[in-house]
């Protein structure tokens, strides 16, 4: 059956309804809100208010740029690449992998002295860390001391999970692939190392919150027994460190790898040199020797490794692009006030002119 079409209905929100009925309308309530009826506000953009503002934004942002880029340039930095792939490299050796444990020696020349606690980190290159599947391959509830996620991993660990039919702890990809090489620093003037702090290097809360070792006694192989190391790890987790208060799921080099980097090329926090004296710098200009113990072969995936040493300051490490971005955005917004400033006076003049000349 077909329905007439009443434009009147419509208006008026409908056919009427039958005595006694409720109304029903499509009408909006006759609300400031739903009659659009509420106050506005309306900027009138002139060039008495326009100009001004990017002005001050040119006036404000290319300081801070320039402070935050000369900020960044005095922090002291060195990356010595030390993968090995150049035949002239002293670490080349340590690509064949008959020659295990292999140890290469690379000396590095500081021309200025670094001032205050002096980090080093350890970088790789081409390393995906943010892979799906790598970031999920964990295990929190293990890695948090519960005693039957220990015992029984995530099924998100595989194919890490077991080994000769024990669980592993750590389970997962990211554990298996933990970064241990070991980095010693001397100096040529003294024939003592250099002191590399350990401790200190992790986030608060990754340490004693997000990490801690299975309950149990004071021997910390008797609270993992049943479990078995990683594959490729080389000696089990409670054995990471001498100190038990970084030994176990608790240790900082461990805690530092499973953080994973959001992209390809990385850099992770390895160890801190302190400054003991305010008379002294912390690493004197002059020759240095890097030993290394070659355990983390990258060549299979074009990979690169390096060792870097660096200072910081109140904004943190070295990182130029702040600084250039502030310097840029401030300078194009100085030139557009420079050249709406011209527009507007040059076409003010004419408005003028012609008004007269009217």
């Amino acid at each position: 059956m077909a329905m007439n079409y009443n434009a009147k209905d419509e208006v008026d929100g409908g056919p009427p309804c039958a005595p006694g009925g409720t109304a029903k309308t499509r009408r909006p309530d006759n609300t400031a809100f739903k009659q659009q009826r509420l106050p506005a506000w309306q900027p009138i953009l002139t060039a008495g208010t326009v100009l001004p503002i990017f002005f001050i934004i040119g006036l404000i942002f290319i300081p801070i740029g320039i402070g935050i880029f000369v900020t960044s340039n005095n922090i002291r930095e060195i990356e010595i690449d030390y993968t090995g792939t150049e035949p002239s490299s002293p670490c080349n050796k340590c690509l064949s992998p008959d020659v295990t444990p292999c140890f290469c020696t690379i000396n590095f020349t500081l021309e200025k002295s670094f001032e205050g606690n002096v980090f080093m980190y350890y970088g790789l290159s081409n390393f995906y860390q943010n892979h799906r599947r790598y970031v999920k391959s964990r295990d929190d509830s293990q890695l948090n001391g519960d005693s039957s996620a220990l015992l029984n991993p995530s099924k998100e660990c595989e194919p890490y999970r077991r080994n000769e039919d024990k669980p592993i702890a750590p389970c997962g990809a990211i554990a298996n692939s933990m970064f241990n090489e070991l980095f010693l620093i001397g100096n040529d003037s003294y024939p003592i190392p250099i002191a590399l702090k350990k401790k200190g290097i992790a986030w608060w809360t990754d340490k004693n919150v997000k990490f801690r070792n299975p309950p149990g006694g004071d021997n910390l192989e008797e609270r993992f027994k049943g479990t078995t190391k990683p594959v490729n790890w080389l000696k089990p987790v409670y054995m990471l460190d001498s100190d038990p208060d970084n030994n176990g799921f608790i240790n900082e080099d461990f805690i530092v790898w499973m953080r994973t980097a959001a992209l390809p090329t990385f850099r992770k926090l390895y160890r801190l040199i302190e400054r003991k004296s305010d008379l002294h710098p912390t690493l004197p200009a002059g020759r240095y020797s890097l030993n290394v113990t070659y355990n983390y072969p990258v060549h299979y995936f074009d990979g690169r490794k390096r060792m870097i040493l660096s200072t910081i300051s109140w904004m943190g490490g070295k990182n130029p692009f702040l600084g250039i971005a502030y310097i840029a955005v401030g300078s194009i917004s100085f030139l557009l006030g420079v050249v709406l400033l011209v527009i507007n006076h040059k076409y003010r003049n004419s408005s003028n002119t012609a008004d007269i000349t009217i």
